[in-house]
């Protein structure tokens, strides 16, 4: 079969694999984006709130079930679902009336927390964009699974043709696009949060940087697409991502400086396309108005901003940052395979070094954002999502560097023995 035949066979398997957990995805913030996304299409605040609670808490009812089928002493008891909806629903509607009642009605939005919070996420219309035509077209519960399943096989797409620009034989390619999809990347890109766009973007950019080291210009104008997509779905991705791609040029630059070579149109428009990316976000967001670096503090440090603002936040971050990476360490040591992964990750990338270094600086991201938010319970490690890129992409390169070695060795090793032979 044609390679495009095997990539869209691993994605369309992927999909398969997904209708096993059509619901129970949902998060406490997919209720801000998926409002956002009806509103977007013209529904009003009151029917956007009902259709939103309606899916939202249909999805706890779902999995309130689901735990008791399985609970070695509740597994007989009666069905918890019915009564779990009921009164998820009486909480949220009465929360959201309380407060269109009391005026607060003003963003984009139902106001299902405090305005102050609510405007963290109306800096972030791209993600319910995204969505408004799955929606439309298939429903709410529906239109959420498509839309995952649609950025999640993207992304897989995307790691395949990543490793093909960079010349990876195409069973390569295709291992690559099965990690996405079987590491904890693929089930994070399903769920209705921005971080399955966000890895889109990003691997979209990263094939930029591919191609333009391949030549092809064309690539500039991917990356930067890329980074003015990712700035309407999360701005501080955008700046992020900027950074570390003009860091990743830098670096590279110097490196091919002290060897005496010049650094290249290729590095030097990547590392510009980053600056400006870096720069142009904080500009336009801080002439935007959105939340700036203070909020996002309080924002972590008050719990949504349901407590009083802290007197000293940055102290505070800092000993909680210093607490939460150390008890980080303490889980990933005690269950390795993230750092192994991460680590073969490196490996590869460092392969090829020039391109593993933007790979390297792409899946930094990840950490960065987790550590600008260092909270220990925050659903599944959803905030080092692009931290898995290092495996999806690096491992490839590493087995690529493996194969070569044992192929060439024994190859080697006969070339050896004829040559003794004629001698003998």
């Amino acid at each position: 079969m044609r390679p495009r035949t095997w990539v869209l066979l691993l994605g369309a398997l992927f999909a398969v694999l997904q209708l096993a957990n059509v619901t129970g995805r949902d998060t406490p913030d997919s209720r801000n984006y998926l409002s956002y996304a009806l509103v977007l299409r013209g529904d009003s605040k009151p029917e956007a709130a009902e259709a939103t609670v309606a899916h939202y808490c249909a999805s706890r009812a779902s999995m309130a079930h689901r735990r008791q089928n399985v609970h070695v002493v509740r597994f007989h008891r009666a069905d918890p679902a019915p009564l779990v909806e009921a009164r998820c629903r009486a909480k949220e509607l009465s929360e959201v009336e309380r407060r269109l009642e009391a005026g607060e009605s003003a963003g984009p939005m139902v106001p299902f927390s405090s305005e102050r919070f609510m405007r963290i996420f109306e800096a972030r219309p791209g993600y319910p964009l995204f969505l408004v035509p799955f929606v439309t077209l298939f429903g709410v519960t529906w239109g959420l699974w498509a839309a995952g399943v649609t950025v999640a096989v993207a992304g897989g797409v995307l790691v395949f043709l990543i490793l093909r620009a960079m010349d990876l034989p195409v069973p390569l390619a295709l291992t690559g696009q099965a990690l996405y999809f079987a590491l904890p990347s693929g089930a994070i890109a399903m769920r209705p949060m921005t971080e399955g766009l966000l890895m889109a973007l990003t691997l979209a950019a990263v094939w930029g940087c591919a191609l333009v080291l391949r030549g092809r210009r064309a690539g500039l104008a991917l990356i930067a697409g890329s980074l003015a997509a990712l700035f309407a779905v999360k701005h501080s991705q955008a700046m992020f991502l900027g950074g570390c791609l003009a860091a990743a040029g830098a670096a590279v630059a110097v490196a091919r400086w002290r060897k005496g070579g010049a650094p290249g149109r290729d590095l030097a428009a990547i590392t510009g396309i980053g600056v400006c990316a870096a720069l142009g976000t904080t500009v336009l967001a801080r002439l935007l108005g959105y939340p700036t670096v203070a909020e996002s503090l309080q924002d972590l440090l008050a719990d949504h901003f349901t407590r009083p603002d802290r007197e000293r936040p940055w102290a505070e971050f800092w000993q909680l940052s210093g607490n939460f990476w150390m008890e980080w360490a303490r889980r990933q040591f005690w269950e390795p395979f993230f750092l192994a992964a991460v680590a073969a990750g490196v490996w590869g990338a460092l392969r090829r070094p020039v391109f593993g270094a933007f790979v390297i600086a792409a899946a930094g991201t990840g950490f960065l954002t987790q550590a600008g938010h260092p909270d220990i319970n925050i659903w599944g490690g959803r905030l080092l999502a692009l931290a898995w890129l290092l495996p999806v992409l690096g491992v490839p390169m590493l087995l690529e560097h493996l194969v070569r070695d044992r192929v060439s060795l024994p190859a080697q090793g006969h070339a050896d023995r004829a040559r003794s032979s004629t001698a003998r």
